[in-house]
């Protein structure tokens, strides 16, 4: 994957402002109701194809990579003291190749990927990513730094291979308790999420679809489940 999606995004993510948070009881991130809505694109090896359609009676963004790597994302505030749960929806038509290595910079592609994003103010080198991802090859829970951006990005395989290809999953992952897990620090709150389906790094298509991003509150008595996906 380019530079500006692993360390150049990063980079890219501090030339734009965060808006103010806003006070819900869920954080409608992307219901692409009405296509990609408040979600910028930027292009770093040619250019994946979003676009919003209908599919299995559900509002969805799809996703086509040939070869490419552009990553739509959203800046936006999010208070983890009181949304600290994201929920989305995402299915896979096929994973990459089984041989694959994601942990190089030549394997460095997903077919389906979301990442919370915490910026590091004027110490850019600090703004860090968590990187859920569909992974072709990795075991389910491992995780890794990035290929590009190394210890700033952290990699975590919440599906891999072919099993449920053609499928939606649902995730649902407390991103306060995941980042403290992945980076060893509490943190409060992000400055924006994003997703990508990329093939720039070993060629060939992939195609995905991306639904019903939400922040939820904890609710008493209850947890973030980050446990087994649910298949729809």
């Amino acid at each position: 994957m380019g530079f500006c999606m692993n360390g150049r995004f990063l980079a890219c993510l501090l030339l734009y402002g965060a808006m103010p948070a806003l006070a819900a009881s869920e954080l409608v991130i992307g219901d692409f109701k009405d296509g990609l809505g408040d979600w910028e694109e930027r292009s770093f090896s040619g250019e994946t194809r979003y676009r919003g359609i209908r599919l299995d009676s559900r509002d969805a963004l799809e996703a086509v990579a040939r070869d490419s790597a552009s990553a739509l994302y959203r800046e936006i505030e999010v208070d983890l003291e009181r949304t600290p749960c994201l929920r989305w929806t995402w299915r896979i038509e096929a994973p990459l190749d089984a041989d694959t290595d994601e942990r190089s910079k030549a394997g460095d592609d997903y077919p389906a990927r979301i990442y919370a994003v915490r910026r590091g103010g004027l110490a850019f080198w600090r703004t860090h990513a968590l990187n859920y991802v569909y992974s072709s090859s990795q075991p389910v829970g491992s995780r890794w730094d990035n290929a590009y951006a190394g210890a700033n990005a952290k990699m975590w395989a919440l599906d891999t291979g072919d099993g449920a290809a053609g499928e939606w999953i649902t995730h649902v992952r407390n991103v306060k308790t995941d980042w403290e897990v992945a980076f060893g620090e509490e943190i409060d709150s992000l400055d924006g999420l994003a997703l990508m389906t990329d093939t720039d790094d070993t060629g060939g298509l992939a195609r995905a679809w991306y639904a019903d991003i939400v922040f939820f509150p904890l609710r008493p008595g209850e947890k973030c489940i980050a446990s087994a996906p649910q298949s729809n």
